[in-house]
């Protein structure tokens, strides 16, 4: 009995640990293994298996089309099973929610073990409920709604639960990252498919990928934290900050993807919105480069605080980017005072919100000063230099430019 109750209450010795973890990831890994011989032999007698619902989804980097097929193989038996009992669809969509808030809370209390399997499971079962309700003629938008809300509160329950984990820890920033990326991928694909856009093929992280990538990490990460630290009882899940990093990038990734897709199926052929010259690119890094080179010296030779130091290195770039793209199109007169007023409105911006985003990041004092200098730089350089520059400076310029030669 006592055992039992260290058992559940978490109180294991190292040894324990590791088997707690390792028994689930052995039987499952054998199992896998087993049937993934299985399904290649029955491939080579019969031909490939197809599902024409699994296909229509399209693969990624993460999880290939041949594992996709491979699980649907693996898991039609049940589904069969799930459909001769006629159990209603909407009773694995909420086993699944409840197997989802019993990995959070799991999580939240440090079973890593555990929760990264019932997170896999209840990913499992987010694959039945719409295949049984087509399979007995019970699918409607209600279902679709249901189910897509429920994968929502699912995962967000498990990001919860490592939150809380993790709410001492520096690896908080991460879990937030990891979670709103992970909640903007199905926005963006539910936002543009609802504008007649095709939406499922696009990231290379989609909720199968998310629940595969952070069950096995999370699954697996106690594991590796018994061996290396095996009298930690708050150990730090090495493995699991990897999976929640790899999410937090990819994420992000994924949405940017389906981001620029929508936005240019929606936005059809415009002649002012193409790549920016040659000539523009090299006048853009230059004044970037001479940008970071003035906000260095001014930081660590001058001793000037980093928001100040900012604002006048992001002056300056904008200056030495104006003269070399002045020198670039000189020959260029007729967009002469838009091309003045729009370069000096954008740049103006982007050194203002610099230095005021510079300013604010260094407040919390979580992220060292360096790293969220960067950070701001990128974020200001990606939602709203280069968008302003190539569609209202020099996207512009240069079909003017086309136009003037074409005249000429």
């Amino acid at each position: 009995m006592d055992v039992l109750t260290h058992w559940v209450t978490g109180s294991l010795t190292p040894e324990q640990r590791v088997w707690s973890a390792a028994a689930p990831a052995v039987i499952l890994i054998t199992a896998g293994i087993l049937t993934l011989i299985a399904f290649a032999v029955r491939n080579a007698l019969f031909g490939d298996f197809h599902d024409k619902e699994i296909e229509s989804r399209g693969s990624s980097i993460v999880l290939g089309m041949w594992i996709r097929r491979y699980f649907v193989w693996l898991v039609t038996p049940i589904i069969n099973l799930l459909v001769y009992l006629r159990i209603p669809p909407s009773a694995v969509t909420l086993l699944s929610l409840q197997a989802a808030f019993g990995a959070g809370i799991a999580l939240a209390a440090g079973r890593m073990a555990l929760g990264g399997w019932l997170f896999l499971g209840a990913g499992a079962l987010d694959l039945f409920d719409g295949r049984l309700a087509r399979a007995i003629n019970t699918a409607h938008p209600g279902g679709a709604v249901l189910d897509s809300v429920v994968d929502r509160y699912g995962e967000g329950a498990v990001y919860l639960g490592l939150a809380w984990y993790y709410r001492s820890s520096w690896v908080l920033l991460v879990v937030l990252f990891a979670f709103f990326g992970s909640m903007l991928v199905p926005y963006i694909r539910a936002r543009g498919e609802s504008l007649g856009v095709k939406m499922s093929d696009r990231g290379f992280v989609q909720r199968p990928e998310r629940t595969v990538v952070l069950g096995l990490t999370v699954g697996l990460s106690p594991i590796v934290e018994a061996i290396m630290v095996p009298g930690d009882p708050h150990p730090p899940h090495r493995l699991a900050i990897v999976g929640l990093a790899f999410l937090a990038v990819a994420t992000q990734i994924s949405a940017a993807q389906r981001l620029l897709h929508a936005r240019n199926a929606l936005a059809g052929s415009d002649p002012t919105r193409r790549a920016p010259s040659f000539a523009v690119v090299f006048c853009s890094i230059f004044s970037t480069v001479a940008d970071f080179a003035l906000v260095v010296w001014l930081v660590y030779w001058r001793q000037m605080p980093l928001p100040i130091a900012t604002l006048v290195g992001a002056v300056f770039g904008a200056a030495v980017g104006f003269v070399a793209y002045r020198l670039a199109l000189l020959h260029n007169h007729s967009a002469k005072v838009l091309r003045v007023g729009r370069y000096a409105l954008v740049t103006l911006g982007a050194a203002l919100l610099n230095a005021g985003l510079v300013a604010l990041s260094l407040l919390p004092e979580v992220l060292p000063n360096a790293a969220a200098w960067w950070c701001v730089r990128a974020l200001v350089i990606l939602a709203w230099s280069y968008p302003l520059f190539k569609e209202y400076v020099f996207a512009r310029d240069e079909h003017l430019l086309e136009g003037a030669h074409a005249r000429s």
